[in-house]
């Protein structure tokens, strides 16, 4: 059994933060934890726009706190996203996340992130095995 402590998680490497400032992500569950997801609470910063396109990772996001938008970049489409949403990325969009107050995300992802990824300038993650 695991059990990990948010705010501990906070004070560990498993704090991830955007170079750009628009967001924060606390790592609970890795790659290396042996699942077959990761489990991540991740900040947007209020005022942000962040471009986002996970090629080769499917995601879920809940919203648990704060208030935002997801735009998909093939179809212009926006949806407002507020507690108790979720957005589930199940064709590997290219999106853009708005956030018009700090919104805390609930976000899973398969296969598994190790922690240690950046996004790239598209927006991905390189895929596990690069």
């Amino acid at each position: 059994m695991i059990v990990r402590n948010i705010e501990e998680a906070r004070q560990s490497d498993r704090l991830v933060k955007a170079e750009n400032g628009n967001w924060d992500s606390t790592r609970l569950v890795l790659a290396n934890d042996g699942g077959n997801f990761s489990f991540h609470i991740t900040r947007i910063f209020e005022g942000t726009e962040t471009h986002i396109h996970y090629k080769h990772h499917y995601e879920s996001v809940y919203c648990i706190e704060g208030e935002g938008e997801v735009e998909t970049l093939a179809d212009g489409k926006i949806w407002p996203i507020k507690p108790g949403d979720i957005y589930i990325l199940d064709q590997h969009d290219d999106h853009l996340l708005r956030a018009h107050k700090t919104m805390h995300l609930a976000c899973v992802f398969t296969p598994p992130i190790t922690g240690n990824e950046v996004h790239r300038e598209d927006g991905s993650y390189a895929p596990a095995d690069d």
